[in-house]
């Protein structure tokens, strides 16, 4: 198991994972989930991230926005390195860095669509909260759903709480938007509109980072990393398989 420890990230990378390892105890002993992950992702990238259920994905993704720790190896996100960092720390870097959009939208039942986009901006004080809610409309406009605004989510679409997802992940103006499953709980035209609206991002200079199950949809991400058993796999494998169809 490694166990160096970076001195500092690369400066070229928004994100630098080097040798990471994860493991969980568990009745039966240790279950390695993540297995010496390299992984370098610079500024301005649009990464699918794809792999069978049970691979790694989503621990994957809780390393990257600090949800999660590793076990051993070094994961930096712009700039930092998130292994050193308290919860409180981490909570405040994924407020201002990190936008994380999820599958079931997890938007707060009880609050307006405005309401939820506005949370981000109160939690992490970020501008003056007699603008808070101009910033949010203006959000919910650049993902066309301002009429739903004043709505509550079960009022919305599902399309729509997904927009409105996005428009919240974007709220503090984050280097980083990522997408587990985003698209999962969608039909294929609203996950089109989606995935438009992601790739908008990426043209604006976002670093955008999209788990899906949709071997369609990563066909036509830039830059695709697939994980097998904890491990990520050689590109030229992964284009073997797209090649196949599977």
């Amino acid at each position: 198991m490694p166990t160096a420890q970076a001195d500092r990230s690369d400066a070229s990378a928004l994100i630098d994972m080097r040798s990471v390892f994860k493991s969980y105890e568990t009745g039966a002993g240790e279950v390695p989930v993540l297995k010496d992950i390299d992984l370098q992702v610079g500024e301005g990238e649009f990464i699918g991230l794809v792999g069978p259920s049970g691979s790694g994905k989503s621990t994957l993704i809780n390393m990257i926005t600090g949800i999660d720790r590793p076990t051993s190896g070094d994961v930096w996100v712009a700039g930092q390195r998130l292994n050193d960092m308290s919860e409180n720390q981490l909570a405040r870097f994924r407020g201002k860095h990190v936008g994380v959009i999820f599958q079931f939208f997890q938007l707060l039942p009880t609050l307006t669509v405005i309401e939820n986009v506005m949370l981000p901006m109160d939690f992490c004080r970020v501008g003056k909260r007699s603008e808070r809610r101009e910033r949010a409309m203006e959000l919910l406009e650049l993902v066309d759903v301002p009429e739903i605004a004043d709505k509550l989510p079960s009022q919305a679409s599902g399309g729509q709480q997904q927009r409105a997802a996005i428009a919240r992940a974007l709220a503090n103006d984050p280097e980083l938007v990522v997408g587990d499953e985003p698209t999962g709980n969608l039909d294929t035209v609203s996950a089109g509109l989606v995935f438009a609206l992601f790739e908008d991002l990426v043209d604006q200079g976002k670093t955008l980072i999209m788990v899906t199950h949709d071997r369609e949809l990563a066909r036509l991400v830039p830059r695709m990393e697939e994980l097998r058993d904890g491990r990520l796999v050689a590109a030229g494998e992964i284009d073997q398989r797209l090649a196949a169809g599977r």
